[in-house]
This record gives structure tokens, sequence and C-alpha cells, in this order.
């Protein structure tokens, strides 16, 4: 998207600097990468860039209204309601499509939401990942990937002060259900690098009253502070059990909450109102099907990586959804991406960037960004897996 660094690029790829790029990054994470990785950065102009970071403020803004913050405790299952919630979450991630204004060919660039949750991403995969793709570029070292001002040290810095805590590593833990199989992995592991939390599973957990405990090197070891990335959905999806229970009061901190992964997630799309949100709408609140819905999609509340999205909505769809699960399905309109991303491979790709926030004791600080390209109906890692310069990727800018 900015032409002549692009120009450069695709001018300087070669199949055999992509595989140097993959086998780099499975070296530094110490485990091999199995999601698919894209062949190219995307090279995000200074306009487009600030209207991403802009938008992420002034939806965070509404979000933070006493008026949402009510309505959003009733996203949180009874089940899954944690007690202690904090009064905004740690870890935002906030996902805008690169689309084209008015959907017109020749349109400037501009943001449109996608999708946004309080949940942790991957920060220590796209610090490393960044850094790799740079060396691809002619004169990378001269481009610039996080936000906020932060360089590499400060941005370790801020990262794992919220992971942390001002904990000592050995007593926060990166929880997540079987750490060595999930796609993440190599985020888990950069993370252990970065900032010596180790991703433990929570069934290998010990409960004595209100604490938790876990072996570090074969010592019992207390957990003061545990970096939440388990997704309910596989908890319940697997049948897990556990050795305590969200709903029981524990003695620890949690970075970041997990009442956030409801709160702020798609269920906050339809209260929101700023020129980047398209319009949306839960079903139990949808009156009859729009007339055009052709332009509309429809989307589970809390599924992950994609999973139950339906692109091309028909009544029969609408019809499809039981009333009890109505309030938890959200019908949003449609949002066309610009195939704005020129490859070597004879098609172009679209981009969907996701603005990466940590809440700092200042407010929310954006720190980098995580970038997703495809060139199908579908943007996660996940699909596409016929294609080339698709997958997971960065910004860079000069």
């Amino acid at each position: 998207m900015i032409p002549e660094l692009r120009r450069a690029y695709n001018a300087a790829f070669t199949d055999a600097k992509y595989a140097t790029y993959r086998r780099r990054l499975a070296e530094g994470a110490g485990c091999p990468v199995e999601f698919r990785v894209a062949e190219s950065p995307i090279f995000l102009p200074a306009e487009l860039r600030e209207a991403m970071v802009r938008a992420t403020h002034e939806i965070l803004g509404q979000l933070m209204a006493p008026g949402h913050q009510r309505a959003s405790l009733a996203a949180v299952p009874p089940g899954f309601d944690v007690p202690g919630c904090d009064a905004h979450p740690l870890f935002v991630q906030v996902d805008f499509a690169v689309t084209r204004e008015g959907d017109h060919p020749d349109g400037r660039l501009v943001p449109r939401l996608i999708e946004l949750q309080g949940f942790p991403s991957l920060y220590g995969f796209q610090l490393f990942q960044a850094l790799e793709l740079r060396k691809l570029v002619p004169g990378g070292e001269r481009l610039e990937f996080l936000l906020s001002n932060l360089d590499v040290e400060g941005y370790r810095r801020v990262v794992g002060e919220a992971i942390r805590g001002g904990h000592p590593a050995e007593h926060a833990v990166l929880l997540d259900l079987d750490p060595p199989t999930q796609k993440t992995y190599p985020d888990f592991a950069m993370t252990e690098k970065l900032w010596g939390v180790r991703a433990i599973c929570p069934t290998t957990l010990e409960k004595r009253g209100r604490e938790l405990w876990y072996r570090r090197d074969g010592n019992p070891t207390r957990i003061l502070r545990i970096y939440n990335r388990v997704i309910v959905d596989e908890l319940v999806a697997k049948k897990v059990e556990l050795p305590f229970r969200y709903t029981e009061p524990l003695d620890v901190e949690w970075a970041g909450h997990p009442n956030w992964y409801f709160r702020w997630s798609k269920h906050a799309l339809p209260w929101l109102r700023h020129p980047a949100v398209p319009e949306a709408v839960l079903l139990s609140d949808l009156d009859r099907p729009p007339d055009d819905l052709d332009r509309w999609v429809l989307k589970p509340l809390f599924s992950f990586a994609g999973t139950g999205v339906k692109v091309d909505v028909t009544p029969a769809d609408l019809d499809a959804i039981p009333a009890e699960c109505r309030r938890q399905t959200l019908l949003m309109r449609k949002v066309e991406y610009a195939p704005v991303i020129d490859t070597v491979d004879g098609n172009r790709s679209k981009a969907e960037v996701r603005i990466m926030v940590v809440w700092t004791a200042r407010g929310p600080m954006p720190v980098t960004t995580l970038v997703r390209l495809s060139q199908g109906k579908m943007m996660g890692v996940d699909y596409n897996k016929d294609r080339t310069w698709v997958g997971a990727s960065t910004s860079l800018w000069p």
C-alpha cells in the first residue's frame, strides 16, 4: 500500500528467502509454526495507520461509557463469571478490514471494524515475526512496526509489566489447555523467552484452599498471576474438568481478567456508533430480516478463529438459529475488503489489521499490529490453504 516499498519488496522476493524466513521463525520459537505465515508484510501508509489508531481510541472510549459497561455484564455466562473483574480489560484487540471509501475501486483507503476482543493476542510472536520480516525488505532496518513511539525495549517493558504485574517470572503462568498442541504455541514459547512466563495446562494445577500451585522444574511453586489464554469455547467443547471453578474466589491476579473475553467482544458491536463500525444487530433484537440480506454476515458471538461465520446468509440460515441461541448470534453488515496488496503470484491479497492494545496506568496504549492476508472470503489463517501470499503477517512503515 506504499507503492515504492511494495515494488522494491516484490522485485527482491524469492521462494528461497521465504523458506529461510519460515525456518528462522521456527528456530526462534524452538518449535514448528503450524499456522500459515504470509510471504510478505504490508506497508501501512501513515494516514491509514493513524485512522486505525484514532478509531481504536474512540471505540474504546465508547465501550468505557457507564451504560455500555453495565450492559456488557449480561454477556458473561453465569458458569464463567469470575469474581473481581477490574474496571477495564488489560489487553484489547481491535481488528480492521482495509477497505475503499464507498467501496469504490479508486476510493481512499479506510478502516472498517470487523471484530474486537478484550483478550490477549500474540504479543510475543508478533515482535519476533516483525523483526524477521523486516530483514526481507530492502532497506528494512529503516522501517518501523511498533506504535505509541515504542522501541523494542519499550515494547518488552510495557508488555512484560502487563503480563507479570511486577511479580517474579516463576510466580506468573500463561494458562491454556495442553499448550504444546495449540497452534499459538510459538507465541507461548516466545513469551517464555521474552518474559520468563511459562505455558501451563490448567488441568495440571493444584488447588490449596484459595491458592493455585504448579510444578516448575520439579519444584512446587505458587501462582500469583495468570496470563489467561484459555478460550472458553474449547474448554466447554472438550468438557475439560479443572481443579478449580472459575466462579470461586482465588488468591490470584488475572492478566487479563477472563470476563472481558465476553464483555468486550462481538456482543458490543450493536452499541457502537462510529464511522468505522458497520451496522450490527443481535438476532434476538431483529424484528424482520433486512431486505438486502446478501449484504450481511452472520456471526456467533463467541466463536474463535472464524468458526461458524456465514458470509452468504439466507433467510433459512436465520430461521435455523434456535430461540435460545439468538442472543448469542450477530447479524453484521458485510464489509468489502479491498484487494490492495500486489503479489508475485498473479493475484492481489486483502488485509485485516489488528491494533494490539495494552492498558497501562496512563490508559490504553496501542503497541503493535497483527495482520492477516487473504485472497478468499475468510481472513483467518485456517483459510486460503490452497493460496500463496496469505496468512499471518505484520505491518511495516517508514
